[in-house]
């Protein structure tokens, strides 16, 4: 797959004001949602990862504790979305995982969606057939994975460094295991015919 999207503007969702409902603004959302990433390793930790976020754009979290991420090749995307346009694709997700987030990494042509950290233990058999067949892998305690900052929503070409391809829409919004299943076996048939 290779990257050929221009660079976007994404905008979080904006929130629906009910009476008696508390809304808060992207800004708040986006620091909370950076506090909640930050909680997966101890407090000594953070001052780590803000210094990541600020000179690689990109820190090193640990999976397992607050979430684990299903790492899907771009192929199998690009076949369902029918393009290999990044910003189709990015629409494509959003619609396919209701707003779940997923990181991109453009480097190795890899997503990444954001599941609740049971999912590696508890769709392990899942994740045998998925590996085996399609690539496709459920990381879970033990891995890390390198998240962007939460303000890096487009793809940039000239760092080609991971992005949001969905942001995350407030703290602890993640994909649902079974949309992220549903993508997968989607995507499995898609390429059914690709040699392996």
């Amino acid at each position: 797959m290779k990257p050929t999207a221009a660079p976007r503007t994404v905008a979080l969702r904006p929130a629906e004001s009910k009476p008696g409902v508390l809304v808060h603004s992207a800004a708040e959302r986006r620091l909370a949602t950076e506090h909640w990433l930050m909680a997966t390793c101890p407090t000594s930790g953070h001052e780590r990862i803000r210094t990541e976020w600020q000179e690689n754009k990109v820190a090193l979290l640990p999976l397992g504790t607050l979430f684990s991420a299903v790492r899907i090749p771009g192929r199998l995307i690009s076949a369902m979305a029918l393009t290999e346009d990044l910003e189709e694709i990015d629409a494509f997700l959003d619609d396919a995982l209701n707003g779940g987030p997923v990181i991109c990494d453009p480097h190795s042509h890899r997503y990444y969606a954001l599941v609740p950290a049971s999912m590696a233990l508890t769709w392990h058999q899942a994740a045998d057939e998925w590996r085996a067949k399609a690539d496709v892998d459920v990381l879970g305690s033990g891995t890390y994975l390198g998240v962007p900052r939460v303000d890096l929503t487009e793809f940039d070409p000239q760092g080609c460094v991971s992005y949001w391809s969905v942001p995350m829409e407030s703290a602890a919004v993640l994909c649902a295991p079974l949309a992220a299943a549903r993508l997968i076996a989607a995507g499995r048939h898609a390429t059914a015919d690709e040699p392996q």
